[in-house]
């Protein structure tokens, strides 16, 4: 693993993102370390999309929610 300092990666990009591709390497500052990680683009395109689950099928529209609190909001000043 190489760690490089922020002001070393910054005049170096392109070294460490071609260092990035054969191994790790680690920015680091005074509070936290960065790990590069390399993903080439044609396995970004192939990354298996995700299908709705039950949450999502149970979810409700804006109009239905909006008419929900509208009924909250009645009810709230109606026992005034």
């Amino acid at each position: 693993m190489t760690v490089v300092s922020t002001q070393e990666f910054n005049t170096q990009q392109e070294k460490y993102f071609d260092m990035a591709v054969d191994g790790d390497v680690c920015i680091q500052n005074d509070k936290y370390m960065f790990r590069l990680i390399c993903n080439p683009v044609d396995m970004i395109d192939r990354q298996v999309t995700l299908q709705p689950d039950d949450d999502f099928r149970r979810a409700i529209t804006k109009d239905e929610l909006l008419e929900g609190i509208y009924e909250d909001i009645a009810k709230r000043f109606a026992k005034r």
